[in-house]
């Protein structure tokens, strides 16, 4: 099997984060859980590590809501890790207001926080639905989001 931490992020949210059922509250049950998923000790520790970062962060974000008409150049690292359709999206969800510049900002040092060497447009629909959850008041945000993840469609925005 060749998961990796986005594969657990998405088991996790699947299973537990959308509201319907709690995760365990031990975090050894939920390792032994996904061990007997199928997913590698090494990347479970990852993801757990990876969730926690992004619990950090975002209380570090969460009051700066500010959009910005500029536009954000991409560094080289971003660029070789971000393919053209994920930076695309990324401006797309700025410039409709989906994502503020913390959350994409957010968004941005989650993906390249993973050890994939090119993030694909679909892992990062992923992983902009778990910062946006994580941010409070942008439900509205995380609403259009999941759509866009569920539908596999852009949500086009009057």
């Amino acid at each position: 099997m060749n998961e990796n931490v986005v594969d657990i992020l998405i088991y996790l949210y699947e299973n537990y984060m959308d509201g319907e059922h709690a995760p365990p509250t031990d975090q050894h049950e939920l390792r032994d859980e996904l061990i007997q998923a199928g997913f590698p000790s090494i990347e479970i520790s990852k993801a757990f590590d990876w969730l926690d970062e992004l619990a950090e962060n975002a209380q570090d974000q969460q009051h700066d809501t500010r959009q910005s008409h500029s536009l954000r150049i991409f560094t080289e690292e971003e660029i070789s890790r971000l393919d053209v359709d994920s930076r695309g999206l990324l401006m797309f969800l700025e410039q409709n207001e989906i994502l503020t510049l913390a959350a994409r900002e957010l968004v941005i040092d989650r993906a390249l926080a993973l050890d994939t060497a090119v993030i694909m447009e679909e892992e990062l629909k992923w992983i902009i639905l778990l910062v946006l959850m994580n941010q409070p008041g942008q439900e509205a945000a995380f609403a259009r989001m999941e759509d866009m993840v569920y539908n596999e469609a852009p949500v086009f925005l009057h």
